[in-house]
């Protein structure tokens, strides 16, 4: 049974990444963990001022985080009601990040679901401050799921890599199990910047098409200076229902994700964004 993580703040924008995992997973056997996290203390100066004389705000800070997950699932069960899905509720105190670490390792999660909670505006979705952490901290695969991005069934892959790395098919298997659940057709980007694949990474593409042997895949060259502005042009040619990437820090997903500018700007998601951590997940 796949164990998949769904964190919320009881938003419209976190109900919409459980909205997108229901319905991309409702032919498998799961079990979902819906997690929310209450009172980061090192944020939250209210509670910081009071508590000290308000010994029962913590209850009051759990009782509304355990309501809201009881709605949560009352709505889940009213628009789905999926008998292959099973729900456990996840109410902490503690930190989005450091409970999401937590609940990956106790739990064995296979997968992580959240929303980008990132600015919108100029018709951009920027990936949030949490979501870029979680990339960062998480060793499980995640997906991502942008403000109001309306369900659509990934069949089409769009998957960024500079073949530097030697993909082995359990290691892809987060991604190839969506594209046999969905017929799904990969589509492998390798921006070129001038420079042709030396020796390792040509061994590096025959392994991968080797691995992705019966499914649907193209391979793909766009020439540009920027990975994201490849990956725009892409997307402006093809349709593309689901973004892949490996977040491999010694390559080109570094200077995508964790460059101080990138940082700053945020990166430009328009569709679902599934990252998994190169090597093991755990």
């Amino acid at each position: 049974m796949k164990k998949i993580l769904l964190p919320t703040d009881f938003s419209e924008n976190a109900y919409n990444a459980i909205t997108y995992a229901l319905k991309a997973f409702k032919d498998e056997e799961c079990r979902f963990y819906l997690l929310n996290t209450y009172t980061p203390v090192l944020y939250d100066s209210e509670y910081i001022l009071y508590n000290s004389t308000q010994p029962n705000l913590t209850e009051a800070y759990q009782k509304n985080s355990q309501t809201g997950l009881k709605k949560v699932q009352r709505k889940i069960k009213r628009d789905f009601d999926n008998p292959n899905h099973h729900f456990e509720k996840i109410s902490a105190f503690n930190l989005l990040i450091d409970e999401m670490k937590e609940q990956v390792k106790s739990k064995e999660i296979d997968l992580v679901v959240m929303g980008t909670q990132g600015a919108t505006g100029a018709e951009e979705i920027l990936i949030g401050t949490n979501t870029v952490q979680a990339i960062n901290k998480l060793k499980v695969p995640l997906l991502t799921i942008p403000s109001e991005y309306e369900y659509q069934p990934p069949v089409n892959i769009l998957f960024p890599t500079d073949f530097q790395l030697h993909f082995s098919a359990p290691q892809l298997e987060p991604i190839l199990n969506v594209a046999k659940n969905h017929n799904s057709k990969l589509n492998i980007l390798h921006v070129f910047f001038g420079k042709d694949l030396d020796e390792k990474q040509e061994e590096n593409k025959k392994n991968l098409s080797k691995v992705l042997e019966g499914f649907p895949h193209q391979f793909n060259t766009i020439e540009d200076k920027s990975v994201t502005k490849a990956i725009e042009k892409f997307q402006e040619q093809n349709t593309v229902d689901l973004l892949f990437m490996v977040n491999n820090k010694r390559s080109f997903f570094e200077n995508l994700l964790f460059r101080p500018v990138v940082n700053k700007i945020g990166f430009h998601i328009k569709v679902p964004f599934m990252v998994i951590p190169s090597g093991k997940f755990s």
